[in-house]
């Protein structure tokens, strides 16, 4: 069956107390924009690359503004710089703009080469579970045939039976590296999104030998986007409200200043071991309020209404919803 996953994601205003990431910035050309996928209604199964003219707004097409543009988002940070200039001026120049009803919005990263997954990163979470704050970063994965787009259903598989949310911040990296030192990480990551990493708690605590990997990667089990928000945008990404609502009930409320291992930190310990490349979607932890853990356990169920909500900057205000039926 599918369950209607529906999800929220405000960016607001936030005025950080901490100190900025501009010192560590800036690898890719420097703008704040919502990059996305879509495609036209009525126009087959073509994906375009769009950059939105502000909340709940229309979206210029890149691909029609500049004919040698690619049609997917990864493609186009795989440019660059030249890239995301072209973006800067598609958007600058008000041309070629489709009409948000035209659109059915996608996820802003489909087929990323990985998708980096961290558990147990955020002080509360473990708290809630009495478990230790790790020493080093818990690294997982979901396959990329996970992430679903902002309107897409949920599919609520048969194998499973208890089906948990996790709202968290997702970053892309923009820049290929490895070995890449902490201080230089930032300049390798586009932008930023919310995600959900839906998870089958049976499989991930009682089947498989408890291994995590079957229990997160079942298909349309990584909500993603709407957009993708450019770094520029995000003036502390480690200073933002953090929530999830399921049936209109607050059930997670945090601050990404939880989180144990910092956007740069992760970048740096993960390239380690692996080549980052444009694209890859790293999901950096879930703050505490997950069903699993309450007394008693409480499980999605078909027509479950979940939002997601993250707060970042102003001029991202911005919202995403995620419908379903059964089958």
């Amino acid at each position: 069956m599918r369950i209607p996953l529906r999800s929220c994601c405000i960016f607001r205003s936030f005025i950080s107390q901490k100190q900025t990431l501009d010192t560590q910035r800036r690898g890719l050309s420097g703008a704040a924009m919502r990059l996305v996928q879509f495609r036209c209604r009525g126009d087959g199964d073509d994906v375009r690359v769009g950059v939105e003219q502000g909340q709940g707004l229309n979206v210029v097409d890149l691909k029609a503004f500049d004919s040698s543009m690619p049609s997917t988002v990864r493609e186009l940070l795989q440019l660059g710089d030249k890239g995301l200039e072209c973006a800067q001026r598609a958007l600058a120049s008000g041309k070629f703009v489709v009409e948000r009803a035209n659109i059915q919005l996608l996820s802003p990263i489909l087929a990323p080469e990985k998708v980096v997954c961290v558990g147990m990163n955020y002080r509360d979470h473990c708290l809630e579970q009495n478990a230790p704050i790790p020493e080093e970063p818990i690294i997982f994965s979901k396959f990329p045939s996970a992430i679903t787009g902002p309107y897409d259903h949920i599919i609520l598989p048969t194998e499973s039976q208890e089906v948990d949310w996790e709202v968290e911040l997702a970053f892309v990296i923009g820049r290929r590296g490895k070995h890449i030192k902490e201080s230089d990480a930032l300049s390798h990551v586009a932008g930023f999104a919310v995600a959900n990493d839906v998870s089958a708690r049976d499989w991930q605590f009682k089947r498989n030998g408890k291994q995590w990997l079957l229990s997160k990667t079942f298909d349309s089990f990584c909500p993603l986007g709407p957009a993708l928000v450019t770094i520029d945008a995000v003036k502390d990404p480690h200073n933002l409200g953090i929530r999830c609502l399921v049936n209109g009930d607050t059930v997670q409320s945090s601050n990404t200043s939880q989180m144990i291992f910092k956007t740069a930190e992760l970048i740096a310990w993960v390239s380690k071991f692996v080549t980052l490349t444009p694209g890859d979607v790293f999901l950096t932890g879930t703050p505490p309020g997950v069903g699993v853990f309450r007394n008693p356990p409480v499980f999605l169920k078909k027509w479950s209404l979940l939002h997601n909500q993250q707060e970042c900057s102003k001029w991202f205000l911005d919202e995403r919803r995620y419908s379903g039926v059964p089958d």
